[in-house]
């Protein structure tokens, strides 16, 4: 642990998140002198606690969020990151629709000012680009990696998903973009991401 705090890295986080990138987000962020908020839509409440997906029928992790999506600045953060797992799917939900208008939900529209912020870098894994997924102004022609089974998503959404050969491509670098293959290579990504804040 450094004494050092070098700024802010947002997580965007709802219920059903993952709980290897959790654990290893509050483990690692912190030794290279980053403090990690957690940050999400509250629906009027002063806080909500989210679960972890569970694994072997046990929510292991839990997190209280206090700081509402709306009412905070990207350009406040080094960095945002979007959980993985089925967080990001939740969040792009949105009580009132109207036909031919973007996504106004309120994590796809912080994301929006995220993606347009100088100096802000944005971290997807595994699930989680499902959030940029909901406007495709955000992905259009951006060379991304993600979960084999949200390819369509993110194609659709007119990303350039990047293979490995017969896999998708463990983490791939665009511009202010950062995005990571699964949890499983959540350490590669986290040290990716803090190459890309430091640059």
């Amino acid at each position: 642990m450094t004494d050092e705090i070098k700024g802010k890295i947002g997580v965007i986080i709802e219920e059903h998140f993952d709980p290897t990138e959790y654990r290893r987000f509050n483990e690692y962020f912190p030794q290279q002198g980053y403090e990690v908020e957690y940050i999400s839509h509250l629906w009027g409440n002063k806080e909500l606690t989210f679960g972890s997906n569970p694994e072997n029928d046990k929510v292991e992790y839990h997190a209280t969020v206090s700081t509402e999506i709306n009412d905070i600045d990207p350009a406040d953060y080094k960095g945002i990151i979007c959980i993985g797992a089925y967080a990001m799917d939740r969040l792009r939900y949105q009580v009132n629709v109207k036909k031919g208008e973007k996504s106004q939900a309120p994590a796809v529209a912080f994301i929006r000012k995220a993606m347009s912020a100088e100096n802000v870098k944005i971290g997807t894994i595994c699930h989680s680009l499902w959030l940029l997924c909901a406007d495709s102004d955000l992905l259009k022609g951006r060379q991304v990696t993600c979960a084999h089974n949200i390819i369509c998503d993110v194609e659709n959404a007119g990303a350039d998903v990047v293979y490995d050969g017969d896999i998708t491509a463990d983490l791939v670098i665009d511009g202010n973009l950062i995005t990571g293959k699964h949890p499983g290579v959540v350490d590669e990504f986290m040290d990716a991401f803090v190459a890309e804040i430091e640059k």
